[in-house]
């Protein structure tokens, strides 16, 4: 075995293993999610203050909260907020870039100019802050955390999607359907868009981790998810205060953090190597 050959070799292992590792964990999460009621061994909302502060026991596997509520109950509905703020803000900012992206790409000039600033503008602030500042002002609520990051996450696809329509728009077929007279907005969506679903997957995977981790510290800082609907970050935040008693009610939701969002990581990684041909 030649050398060139060794290092495909080595490449397909590795994305084949992190699609296999990211798929796992996105697997879980999902079944987590739509089948919460059959998989929590407690109601995530029942008070038990005589076993507050429980530790992990047959009872209890991943001991209890300052109310005496089931931890992994919890844990089990708090993947439900997470998959749904993951999924829709990645919907709504991907349609927003994807429209403003290509409309800058393709039309060029003074369209092209003023979305690129307002790009520029929106990524000149640190992401997390002005999240807060509009979670602040709109009022603490899951509805206004997926709008915040959706109006903050859609920058990255549209410079995504602007700099490939550049690239595409001179190839030969684009080049010859403008010059059959074919309207722009059918070029767009016939010809150019279908070419951009492997880097978009590759960009939303990643995304969608960061719209998690977004949400868990917005509800961490109080301003997701209200009690008592339970959340990864509000059980971190509860758990704070009791990390010398009680370390498993910050343990365990950090983890779950963790292995989500090295799961969906691990996800876009596979899907980059498998779906870029430059890399191979």
């Amino acid at each position: 075995m030649n050398s060139t050959t060794q290092v495909q070799a080595l490449m397909g292992s590795r994305w084949q293993g992190s699609l296999i590792a990211g798929f796992v964990c996105l697997a879980l999460l999902v079944v987590a999610a739509l089948f919460a009621p059959q998989l929590s061994p407690h109601d995530p909302l029942e008070q038990n203050l005589i076993a507050d502060l429980a530790e992990p026991s047959a009872a209890h596997l991943l001991g209890t909260d300052k109310l005496g509520r089931d931890q992994l109950s919890r844990l089990i509905y708090g993947a439900r907020v997470s998959l749904y703020v993951g999924i829709t803000t990645v919907t709504i900012s991907l349609l927003i870039g994807v429209l403003l992206g290509a409309l800058a790409g393709f039309s060029g000039g003074a369209i092209d100019y003023w979305i690129m600033r307002l790009v520029d503008i929106l990524l000149a602030f640190p992401g997390i802050l002005l999240a807060v500042a509009m979670s602040a002002v709109m009022g603490p609520s899951l509805t206004n955390v997926i709008v915040a990051l959706s109006l903050l996450g859609w920058t990255g696809y549209a410079r995504l999607v602007r700099a490939e329509v550049l690239g595409i728009r001179r190839r030969e077929h684009v080049e010859a359907a403008t010059a059959l007279g074919v309207p722009s907005v059918r070029i767009v969506l016939r010809h150019i868009l279908p070419l951009l679903g492997a880097p978009l997957a590759v960009q939303a995977t990643f995304g969608m981790a960061g719209a998690i981790v977004a949400e868990a510290s917005l509800s961490f800082l109080g301003l997701g998810v209200q009690p008592p609907t339970p959340s990864w970050g509000a059980m971190i935040n509860e758990g704070r205060h009791f990390l010398l008693v009680a370390p498993h009610m910050t343990l365990y939701p950090g983890l779950a953090i963790l292995l989500t969002v090295l799961g969906l990581n691990f996800l876009g990684d596979g899907l980059r190597d498998r779906l870029d041909v430059r890399a191979r």
